[in-house]
């Protein structure tokens, strides 16, 4: 098992740090050329940072044929359950399998219960930030409250298109990096229901929402999870 020192250390360089974030987003293989003009440094350097990212297990990497002959490439993906670390080590993994699988043997009203506190853990996240920011939610401006909700989202998700429109504006929102992942093969619909829920708690304690909609799950194979924020 890796030394949570060595790994800290590894990610504790900005653009190694950067370069680690993109390929989550991404999720796509990367050739040490793709992320070299990406981040507009050598592949020398490049191939140092994929190399050290490697070695503390984030990113996987495997030779790719190209059927050009000569030399296979490499290519460089991130580990789809990401890295966790606690000090000392404590194993919440296994309890958030306990507790998803306790709120399964209760039933729904356990199910309704959960969505709730998430929802509530979602609102309390946002008054955190404010808190911090020292701002008042009554006074801040459409422009601060995405600023807000993007700062929630770091390393999950983005908040990459608003749209204008003549009933209102649109938020489309992508989570890239689920939180969760590691459980949603064996409890995929009760762990995407509770995340649902603390996303929601966020905007609509932000913003005045008419709509909030999931348009694509990675449960359903795809890239992201993305939602539609009718506001």
């Amino acid at each position: 098992m890796l030394h949570p020192l060595k790994i800290t250390s590894t990610l504790a360089d900005e653009t190694r740090f950067s370069i680690y974030q993109y390929m989550l987003q991404e999720k796509d293989s990367f050739s040490v050329q793709n992320i070299a003009d990406k981040f507009q440094i050598h592949p020398n350097v490049a191939r140092l940072h994929l190399t050290k990212l490697n070695e503390i297990d984030v990113i996987t990497s495997e030779y790719e044929k190209t059927g050009k002959g000569g030399r296979p490439g490499r290519k460089y993906k991130a580990v789809a359950n990401g890295i966790a670390l606690t000090f000392p080590q404590r194993n919440y993994e296994e309890l958030l399998s306990w507790v998803l699988e306790i709120i399964i043997e209760l039933g729904e009203d356990a199910n309704t219960i959960g969505k709730k506190i998430c929802y509530k853990k979602g609102v309390a996240q946002i008054q955190s930030i404010l808190s911090k920011r020292q701002k008042d939610k009554a006074l801040i401006s459409f422009d601060e409250r995405v600023e807000i909700i993007t700062e929630a989202a770091s390393l999950i998700g983005y908040v990459p298109v608003i749209l204008d429109k003549p009933e209102g504006k649109t938020i489309r929102f992508a989570v890239y990096n689920c939180p969760f992942h590691s459980q949603i093969e064996k409890h995929a619909s009760l762990v995407c229901d509770l995340h649902e829920s603390f996303l929601k708690g966020q905007f609509e304690y932000l913003f005045d929402v008419q709509e909030f909609v999931q348009i694509d799950s990675m449960v359903e194979s795809c890239k992201y999870c993305t939602y539609r924020i009718d506001i």
